[in-house]
């Protein structure tokens, strides 16, 4: 009955818990290399030691059965610190993987005795090792996902330029993820200053092309539904030369070759040009 035979393998962990336990912790520490403490890694050993044996006095015998839940939620835990603190995966799994060192120590101890169960242990814990890398990597690339987010708020600010004037300086290339940052945070300062005139800075944008275009007019078309004008300023020579090339059409939207010509006619526009010179 697979319920005998997990009850079996518990036995065997927790009879040589303290000689597994000694190799595994070595050859741990050993690869690290002073990358966790002796004790944290002891401790972290002893948990997943204690989940393993649980869930086999339940029943389990496969890492995807109910018994091992909690398991799971251990090494998945475990695998975000890692991530977090900057581990590699191979230094995160090797914590898992060494289980096998004090696995195959007591497979030489016994001399052959019981030999099948220890085999069996040992695939247990390879797929440990593996949920372990798989965690990591998931974790990871919600790090990534999370950092890279962050990276494109601060990379689109809007600033308030003067009274009922905003400005989105923009640098680098607008893609389809980035203008709908753009417009989220240009629409909400709209709405926050009240403003009225809003300055798109594309001074520092490599090209305009017609994807890049098409971006920009949606951000345009997105704040006049909001009841702001657009101007969009930094039409360098060579990005005017190349939107002639491609036949892209603004239509009636104000451009400008500098922020500082586009700050001049948002305040003409509002009646405060003369004040702002003054």
């Amino acid at each position: 009955m697979p319920g005998a035979d997990a009850a079996r393998l518990a036995e065997i962990l927790e009879s040589r818990r303290a000689d597994i336990s000694a190799t595994w912790l070595e050859s741990v520490i050993t690869e690290l290399r002073g990358r966790t403490t002796r004790s944290e890694a002891g401790r972290e050993q002893g948990e997943i030691l204690d989940a393993l044996v649980g869930g086999l006095r339940q029943g389990g015998l496969r890492l995807t059965d109910p018994a091992f839940d909690g398991l799971r939620g251990l090494l998945a835990d475990l695998s975000a610190t890692r991530a977090r603190l900057g581990f590699t995966p191979r230094e995160t799994a090797i914590g898992v993987f060494a289980l096998k060192e004090g696995l195959y120590a007591l497979a030489a101890d016994e001399q052959g005795t019981g030999l099948a169960d220890l085999m069996t242990l040992v695939r247990l814990v390879d797929d440990l090792g593996l949920f372990t890398f798989e965690s990591f990597a998931a974790a990871r690339e919600a790090i990534i996902a999370e950092q890279a987010e962050q990276l494109l708020e601060l990379s689109t600010p809007v600033v308030k330029l003067w009274e009922g004037v905003v400005a989105v300086p923009l640098v680098g290339t607008l893609d389809s993820a980035r203008t709908q940052v753009v417009m989220e945070k240009l629409l909400q300062t709209l709405v926050d200053t009240g403003s009225e005139h809003a300055i798109i800075d594309i001074t520092g944008v490599p090209a305009v092309d017609t994807q890049v275009a098409q971006h920009l007019l949606k951000t345009v078309v997105a704040a006049r539904l909001m009841g702001a004008e657009c101007t969009i300023s930094g039409i360098r020579p060579q990005i005017a030369q190349t939107i002639v090339a491609l036949g892209i059409e603004f239509g009636d939207i104000s451009t400008k070759a500098t922020l500082a010509d586009a700050l001049v006619a948002a305040l003409r526009a509002n009646g405060t040009a003369k004040a702002a010179i003054a």
